[in-house]
């Protein structure tokens, strides 16, 4: 009359079972024990079902185990959720802008005292010159800055950013850097001898830089003193290490952010 019994058999077999996500509070039966629960997390590969008086029991994930809503599924544990993806940033930890091609150069700039520096502010600031279109010029030192802050003739709308090393009280460097006075031009530095020594020594596995005593040049010193025989090996080494803004020391940061705020000021 009634046909055959659906239950005849082995029934877990006889047709597809569907997987179901075991999530928080999904409430299911085990099919072979009719302990009847909610899923409440995972233990040792198995899901953990809470009865309505607060029992626990754990129960394999094996397939076609648990009724839901009377239908036979097999549970399995869902994938962790995705974190949601933060915002890029680039190497000086600025967010990314990203689809948006560099300016063309703008009329203000930024001078560095030589190549090394460039190729130091290029390596972690250079997505957001181009991006502000600000160039970096290497000069050849500091000792002709106020003769050369003249012939490139600041105003409001040609600013100039100038980085210099070493800049401290008392030093050559500061009674340069004293003799320019344009409004329209920031002169800034870190207290380092050379960007070499702005980089953290730790990124070269040395506790500190080498101490250079007076009168020898401050490079030869530190090859001599950490094994290397030619200075452009020395700074390849350097750079190599160098990814963004936490491979440097915070002076050396705080200056270059003040450059190129004051160089991509919106002039009235």
């Amino acid at each position: 009359m009634y046909g055959e019994d659906v239950l005849a058999g082995n029934w877990r077999r006889r047709k597809v079972v569907p997987e179901v996500d075991a999530e928080v509070d999904l409430v299911v039966e085990d099919a072979d024990s009719g302990f009847c629960g909610a899923v409440v997390g995972f233990e040792y590969g198995a899901v953990v079902l809470e009865d309505r008086h607060g029992k626990r029991r754990n129960f394999p994930l094996e397939p076609a185990a648990f009724l839901l809503d009377g239908q036979p599924v097999t549970l399995r544990k869902p994938a962790p959720a995705a974190k949601a993806a933060g915002p890029r940033r680039t190497a000086s930890g600025s967010i990314a802008v990203d689809g948006v091609r560099a300016q063309v150069a703008k009329a203000s700039r930024i001078w560095v005292e030589g190549v090394h520096d460039a190729a130091m502010v290029e390596r972690i600031w250079g997505d957001d010159l181009r991006v502000e279109g600000v160039v970096v010029e290497p000069l050849d030192g500091i000792d002709e800055l106020a003769a050369a802050v003249r012939d490139f003739g600041p105003s409001a709308r040609r600013r100039l950013g100038v980085l210099v090393d070493h800049l401290v009280a008392g030093s050559k460097e500061s009674r340069v850097v004293a003799s320019v006075t344009s409004p329209y031009v920031l002169v800034t530095g870190h207290p380092y001898v050379d960007i070499w020594q702005a980089v953290k020594p730790e990124r070269l596995g040395i506790r500190q830089w080498p101490v250079v005593p007076p009168g020898r040049p401050w490079k030869e010193g530190v090859c001599a003193a950490l094994g290397v025989a030619d200075p452009a090996d020395m700074w390849r080494l350097i750079l190599s290490k160098v990814d963004g803004f936490h491979d440097v020391e915070t002076p050396l940061i705080n200056a270059m952010e003040r450059l190129i705020d004051f160089v991509t000021v919106e002039s009235p």
